[in-house]
């Protein structure tokens, strides 16, 4: 039987103008509310639906093996379409345009936050009771995903003891690579092995290029950043780190930056839940929260800073997996690792929780009521993200009016 008409349905679509790409996803970026899974249902609607640039089941490949990769699936998803459309120069502005709009408003809000001295402000209290209804939301809908059954759910316990008991980054790396080890072990068999093969127009050996650029950084950085006494080159080191190694999305972007800035100083917490709690009022992806902490650190150059560190593991995992996507997701090894590593990936969201997020952001009855309130407008509601934050607010102050 010939596989001719597939080989024409899952090639890569034709090049279109780099300023096509570019407008459409600063469109997106400035109107895709409600984090990466509604990101995904905007993108499908935009580039699949109306500008038909790939078909469906290229979009489901691709999202596919975004989810494998550390880092934003929803902006890997939108850096890989940009790369199909107008190659390595279409991702980048697929990247910009999808972002940046989200940049601008938190560099600017962490301007203002400093010069303004919020800190303590009914505002800045309201944001952090709205980021443990949203996180607490985000747990739920990824323990259901990511740890379905007993044994993934005892592995995300643990993973949430360990983290609790030892707070620090080693200990949160430490975590994912046992998880990933367990996964192995216990999940080889469960894999899915339906797969089918898709073409893509990268090479292996930029593939390749791409991977050893990566692997290079993530030793190299650290030896720098101890060699020489320069913020802006720890900024980098800790930003590139977290973002090479954080599966499970943009709100586990908050335990693992939370453990590099707080305990050392860099922020405090009332700095860092006020700026997670902004995140949530804007479109885009929430990694651009590295542009709010960048800026309260080192100024406006260093939010600029903080996010290119941020996204580069993204276009370097992006480039680095996609030449060998048939290999990886046809590989019931690396599938089964990777289920462990989700699981735990819910256990170390489930320990910042805790602390510091209903630690610092619960401090009275009214706040506990005001955060269940918000939640169920979250959870029962289906109230986009950016709705509650406006609302959070609005109910802050309306309860600092009672006797």
């Amino acid at each position: 039987m010939s596989n001719e008409p597939n080989s024409k349905v899952n090639d890569p679509p034709q090049k279109g103008s780099l300023m096509e790409i570019l407008l459409t996803s600063l469109r997106l970026g400035l109107t895709s509310f409600g984090g990466p899974v509604a990101h995904l249902a905007y993108f499908k609607d935009e580039y699949v639906d109306k500008k038909k640039w790939l078909d469906d089941k290229l979009y489901a490949d691709i999202i596919a093996v975004c989810q494998f990769l550390p880092g934003p699936a929803s902006s890997q998803v939108g850096i890989s379409i940009g790369m199909l459309r107008g190659g390595i120069p279409g991702g980048i502005l697929s990247f910009l345009g999808f972002t940046v709009p989200s940049v601008l408003v938190l560099i600017i809000f962490a301007l203002v936050y400093q010069t303004f001295d919020l800190e303590g402000a009914v505002f800045i209290n309201s944001l952090k009771i709205v980021a443990v209804a949203v996180v607490l939301h985000a747990l739920i809908g990824m323990g259901r995903n990511l740890a379905p059954d007993f044994p993934r759910m005892l592995m995300a316990i643990g993973a949430a003891g360990l983290m609790l008991i030892y707070p620090n980054a080693w200990i949160q790396i430490l975590t994912i690579v046992i998880g990933g080890i367990i996964g192995y072990i216990l999940f080889r068999n469960k894999a899915e092995n339906k797969i089918s093969d898709f073409k893509f127009n990268l090479t292996r050996k930029v593939g390749i290029i791409s991977f050893s650029t990566l692997a290079g950084l993530l030793i190299l950085l650290p030896v720098l950043n101890s060699m020489f006494n320069s913020q802006y080159l720890n900024l980098i080191d800790i930003f590139f780190r977290v973002g090479s190694i954080v599966f499970g999305g943009g709100h586990v972007v908050l335990p693992m930056i939370e453990r590099e800035v707080v305990p050392t100083g860099l922020v405090t917490p009332d700095q860092f839940l006020a700026g997670y709690g902004m995140a949530q009022a804007v479109p885009g992806p929430l990694f651009t929260f590295a542009s709010y902490l960048g800026t309260v650190m080192l100024g406006t150059t260093g939010g600029i800073v903080a996010t290119v560190a941020m996204f580069l593991p993204s276009f370097l995992l992006v480039m680095s997996a996609l030449p060998f996507l048939n290999v990886l997701r046809g590989n019931e090894k690396f599938q089964s690792v990777l289920m462990g590593v989700n699981a735990t990936v819910v256990g170390i969201l489930l320990a910042a929780f805790y602390d510091p997020v209903f630690t610092s952001g619960i401090n009275t009855g009214r706040d506990f009521f005001l955060a269940l309130l918000l939640f169920f407008m979250l959870f029962r509601m289906k109230l986009p993200a950016w709705m509650i934050v406006i609302l959070g607010v609005i109910a802050g102050y309306l309860l600092q009016l009672l006797p």
